[in-house]
């Protein structure tokens, strides 16, 4: 009896040995957003060691820092005032000697319908806390990924994390359809559908619009555990990295509850 090939899905071709970093887009500084670039700074460091060009990233949000922000958050009271994306660029940029970018507005369309410069990247990392902002972000993907051509800051994928008080998910899915190399030991997936092709009516009739900031540290453990939003930027961090060495991945997301301690992987092939 033959065994079944695994289904994986291989890297955009364009982002294994590219000449220039390959430009990612952040999408919310918050409790996991901030704690992703310090991943992905340890990721742009590991990737320049191994001959590889590195990421350059831009960092989207046009909040502040507050006191209820610190502990949880990967802020300190110095910072308060300023806004997240400038505290946390400037940080790693200082730590590492790089020069990654502060977009101190929402990555959103204007009032005129007109999507905000700067916005095209390779690869979108979404870490917001609503259901529209996730519709917005896939329809400004979806145009800027219409016209595919073989630039390296051609919309490619989109990994997106999503979390409640104890349980959390990361979705990895492609902009369009990536070109496959044919392979006879594995079974390919061209095409990674997305958290709102796959899960958006279900988040969207189980998931609060309540964006309200909280107005202390205690309020805001009351919204998500400590250690929800570290746990998921590792994890998800980790998809990202395997991806970027290896150019394969056989799971393309998980789900994990942090309260029992359980983690399920999403297979590429379901």
């Amino acid at each position: 009896m033959r065994t079944p090939k695994q289904t994986v899905h291989f890297l955009d071709s364009n982002l294994l040995s590219p000449t220039n970093p390959i430009r990612i887009n952040v999408i919310g500084s918050g409790g996991t957003g901030s704690k992703i670039m310090t991943c992905l700074m340890e990721i742009n460091h590991s990737l320049i060691a191994l001959g590889h060009a590195g990421l350059q990233v831009h960092l989207w949000d046009d909040d502040v820092v507050t006191h209820a922000n610190t502990g949880r958050q990967r802020f300190s009271d110095s910072e308060k005032g300023l806004y997240k994306t400038v505290a946390i660029i400037n940080r790693i940029n200082r730590w590492d000697g790089i020069g990654w970018k502060s977009e101190t507005t929402k990555f959103q369309r204007n009032e005129n319908g007109v999507i905000p410069e700067n916005a095209s990247a390779a690869i979108y990392i979404s870490c917001t806390d609503t259901v529209s902002s996730r519709f917005e972000i896939s329809e400004i993907i979806k145009s800027l990924g219409k016209f595919y051509d073989y630039r390296q800051n051609t919309p490619r994928y989109w990994l997106d994390f999503g979390n409640s008080k104890f349980t959390g998910q990361v979705l990895l899915s492609t902009i369009g359809k990536i070109e496959q190399p044919k392979s006879r030991k594995f079974k390919t997936n061209a095409n990674l559908p997305s958290v709102i092709e796959e899960y958006g009516k279900l988040i969207t009739e189980s998931e609060s619009e309540d964006d309200t900031p909280s107005c202390s540290i205690a309020e805001s453990l009351q919204k998500q555990d400590l250690f929800i939003n570290a746990t998921l930027a590792q994890m998800g961090a980790s998809l990202l990295w395997n991806l970027l060495v290896t150019g394969m991945t056989e799971n393309r997301g998980f789900f994990l509850n942090l309260k029992n301690f359980r983690s399920q992987p999403i297979p590429v092939g379901s």
